[in-house]
């Protein structure tokens, strides 16, 4: 397969995961981290560290606005409720797990 193609079908799979994502804010951050080891936030840093190696600049509170498709905070006021002591708990136990670019481990 081409490259090119490869990489327009690869950020077509990430603008499709991103829509999920926007579309599931039923689904807390935490839950995704203690499942899969990442999360939104762990998404917009990929795409911070991305535009870093290209030379280009991309904030964190704007690589977070792609990512949920709002500010951080006002998805925070809609979206997010307190982590339970057992989201906690695993979220703790599954540390070593989570994404690099995470900053937990």
């Amino acid at each position: 397969m081409d490259e090119k193609i490869l990489i327009e079908i690869q950020a077509d799979a990430f603008r499709g995961l991103v829509k999920h994502l926007q579309k599931r804010t039923d689904t807390q951050n935490i839950d995704i981290m203690n499942t899969a080891g990442f999360c939104r936030n762990c998404l917009a840093k990929w795409l911070v560290a991305a535009a870093e190696a290209r030379g280009e600049e991309l904030s964190n509170d704007e690589a977070r606005e792609i990512v949920y498709g709002m500010p951080y905070g006002e998805f925070k006021e809609k979206h997010q409720k307190p982590a339970s002591d057992e989201q906690k708990a695993k979220f703790d136990a599954t540390r070593s797990l989570h994404a690099d670019i995470s900053g937990h481990n």
